[in-house]
């Protein structure tokens, strides 16, 4: 029909003459309340906002010159991190002239994503931006609830420690 026609049937029935498809031959159009047609657009894209999973970023922050011990502590965190789904971004800033030994912190980090995994795997490979080191590690999928129960084994490293200790304190006792 002519466009005066539909303006005058919309018009007519107190609704609004939206054109669909303007660049088919000939242009495409609807008679709709606009006003609701607007409401149900929003109200879906909430829908769709809500429905997503926002993935988090937690970070993991590190020095070249940081003790065994703590970069233990540190794994443990970022295991417990990916097993909830989250992924690890690892930092490692360099302080002064610890920056001339980028392969000590190259290995660290090589030792960090070695370490996890078997919970998950390297997302962007270690790169500098400043004066730090930054790699992010992304769970693994479909892993993030199921492997709770390897980490709560403690690492080789600090049952070795601990045989190391026992017979010292037999020998002072």
């Amino acid at each position: 029909m002519t466009p005066s026609e539909a303006l005058r049937l919309a018009r007519e029935r107190d609704l609004d003459l939206v054109e669909v498809a303007p660049k088919a031959d000939p242009p495409v159009c609807r008679l709709i309340d606009y006003g609701k047609y607007q409401y149900e657009q929003t109200k879906r894209q909430r829908q769709a906002r809500k429905a997503q999973k926002q993935v988090e970023v937690k970070e993991i922050r590190l020095r070249p010159k940081t003790s065994e011990h703590d970069t233990e502590v540190r794994l443990k965190q970022a295991r417990k991190f990916l097993e909830s789904g989250a992924k690890v971004k690892v930092r490692l800033r360099f302080r002064g002239r610890e920056i001339q030994h980028s392969d000590v912190a190259m290995k660290i980090m090589k030792e960090f994503a070695d370490e996890l995994a078997d919970v998950g795997e390297v997302e962007v490979r270690p790169n500098m931006e400043g004066r730090s080191l930054l790699m992010i590690i992304a769970p693994l999928p479909n892993r993030s609830q199921s492997s709770k129960k390897s980490s709560s084994k403690p690492p080789q490293k600090t049952q070795e420690k601990a045989a190391a200790k026992a017979p010292d304190a037999k020998k002072t006792g």
